[in-house]
């Protein structure tokens, strides 16, 4: 018996000819058996490579056909391309095929819709097998010990799929790890395939599928912003090859925390050069505590709050937009059923309170490290993920870090809190959103911070905030922003915590009218545990949209 194997692209029209005519060789002939292997046409050259190299084959074009004989334990023959196949059938076997071109193609476009289902089918089986690997750096600290319950609840990533935990932090904290892993188990989730401690980096998000990266640049004394960079620099160069190397190709990437965690996650793109940069985001609190802000001033559950934007860079500058901000289930004289809605600015008429309280209560709440025991940030990271596997409410936005490719006239190659919809596993920024010109004006000197910082990173500036320029603007303007802007200094106290301290100008004329600047809180104590201390960027918050 003589046994062939046809290889070829699965969008291949010869290759479609050629399965025909050994199709009906193999029907018609007792002697005559074929196997098929098809290849995604995007995986074929490196394929055909790899089996001709294995061979000790000459490369040979699409299709190719050999022939394994039996009588020479099982070593291949190649046979050559489709013509070879074809005179090879007709001497041997005096069979001809005369499909039209037309009907080669047609044959083709359905053979790859075929391989990419079979493809998907797979895939879907193999995850009721193989787990959903997650790894969670920082895992010691309080944001893992509330997600983990929520990652495994299975509500994030369906009833049916089954997560492996991995938690990664420094030996120090082996012990509470141990402590973690073992509660972990007591919760006896169905769905809780495994959970692993690690405290060594080789083998750091090994065949990761989600990467939850929590604020970890640990350092006693960092006398300068600039030496808080560079650490974060550092530490991306570690992680993002380890994520290159060992995680697979599809990971989805969290960042979350409060040190230059914009950077922090451009870094990680940059590192990182074969992960999508679409499957790298970083999160905030901003939103949620701005929501429950004015939830309270409302009287009002917070969860009927939606569509409040966050822009720009929340471990440095950004504002609030309220202006497509809505009120569902709103107490009030007006009823409507549950898809009914007030613009939150037709009814907040507090203006003052908006540009004091309101903005005050944010930049003291921003430095959540001081307060935060972990359950909104888990809360956040969990929401968003469920977004991302299961697509987010219609209509809802969703405030992002995500990289940036000219969307809102703002430079490429910054990572920038902007509004995204996730549908479909991936997410979209929302470039239909109409702004006004000054709040157009405002994000792009915005983003003049995150350009600063990724200049410290690489090198090609020294100081952070000797001034700040913004190469959009004229320099009249430039002088304006410059005026306007704050400047930080940051002294570290005989305990190693952090004092910072900011001196601000009068506002220029240049910046919009309807934004109302916040000064950072004056002193941020910071406490980590084993009397460490982390040092966060400080943080402005704006608010726009008063009028």
């Amino acid at each position: 018996m003589a046994k062939f194997v046809l290889a070829g692209r699965a969008d291949c029209p010869y290759y479609a000819k050629a399965e025909l005519l050994a199709d009906c060789l193999q029907k018609n002939l007792p002697d005559f058996q074929i196997h098929k292997i098809t290849q995604h046409p995007d995986n074929w050259e490196k394929w055909l490579q790899e089996i001709c190299e294995k061979n000790g084959w000459k490369h040979k074009r699409s299709p190719i056909i050999w022939r394994e004989l039996l009588d020479r334990g099982g070593k291949g023959l190649l046979l050559g391309g489709f013509n070879d196949f074809l005179e090879h059938a007709q001497h041997y076997y005096n069979v001809t095929s005369d499909m039209m071109t037309a009907e080669m193609r047609q044959i083709a476009v359905e053979n790859l819709q075929t391989h990419i289902d079979v493809e998907q089918e797979e895939e879907e089986l193999k995850s009721l097998i193989d787990p959903l690997h997650i790894w969670i750096n920082r895992a010691a600290g309080h944001i893992c010990y509330h997600l983990i319950p929520l990652l495994a609840n299975g509500e994030i990533f369906g009833m049916e799929t089954e997560v492996s935990l991995h938690l990664l932090d420094r030996s120090d904290y082996k012990e509470v790890l141990r402590g973690v892993v073992m509660e972990a188990e007591d919760l006896a989730f169905p769905l809780l395939r495994s959970v692993s401690l690690h405290t060594e980096l080789d083998g750091a998000f090994l065949q990761a599928d989600v990467i939850i990266l929590l604020d970890d640049i640990l350092q006693e004394t960092i006398p300068t912003l600039e030496d808080c960079i560079q650490q974060v620099m550092a530490q991306c160069k570690v992680y993002g090859p380890l994520i290159d190397k060992n995680a697979r190709s599809n990971v989805k990437i969290v960042v979350m925390g409060k040190t230059f965690s914009n950077l922090k996650t451009l870094m990680l793109m940059m590192n990182a050069p074969s992960i999508n940069p679409q499957n790298i985001v970083t999160l905030a609190l901003l939103e949620c505590e701005a929501k429950a802000m004015l939830a309270r001033k409302l009287n009002m559950h917070s969860a009927g709050i939606k569509n409040l934007i966050v822009w720009g860079n929340v471990s440095g500058s950004s504002f609030v937009d309220l202006s497509k901000t809505e009120l569902y289930r709103y107490d009030s004289a007006i009823w409507g059923p549950p898809s009914f809605f007030r613009p939150l600015l037709d009814v907040l008429f507090d203006r003052e309170w908006m540009r004091s309280e309101f903005l005050a209560s944010l930049g003291s709440l921003s430095c959540w490290g001081l307060h935060c025991l972990g359950m909104a940030p888990a809360h956040v990271i969990a929401t968003v993920l469920r977004y991302w596997y299961q697509d987010s409410p219609p209509e809802e936005i969703v405030s992002v870090g995500v990289i940036s490719k000219g969307q809102f006239r703002l430079p490429e190659e910054i990572v920038f809190f902007m509004p995204v919809r996730f549908q479909n596993g991936s997410w979209e920024v929302l470039t239909e959103l109409e702004i006004s010109e000054k709040n157009q004006e405002y994000l792009q000197i915005l983003a003049c911070d995150l350009i600063r910082e990724k200049q410290v990173a690489l090198g090609e500036i020294d100081e952070l905030y000797p001034r700040r320029k913004a190469p959009f603007l004229t320099m009249e303007e430039e002088e304006e922003v410059v005026e306007s802007t704050s400047k930080v200094e940051i002294n570290i106290t005989s305990s190693g915590q952090v004092h910072f301290e900011e001196t601000r100008a009068e506002e220029a004329e240049g910046l919009p009218d309807d934004l109302t600047e916040l000064k950072s809180p004056e002193e941020e104590n910071v406490e980590e545990p084993a009397d460490v201390t982390e040092v966060s960027s400080y943080h402005e918050v704006s608010l726009s949209n008063l009028e």
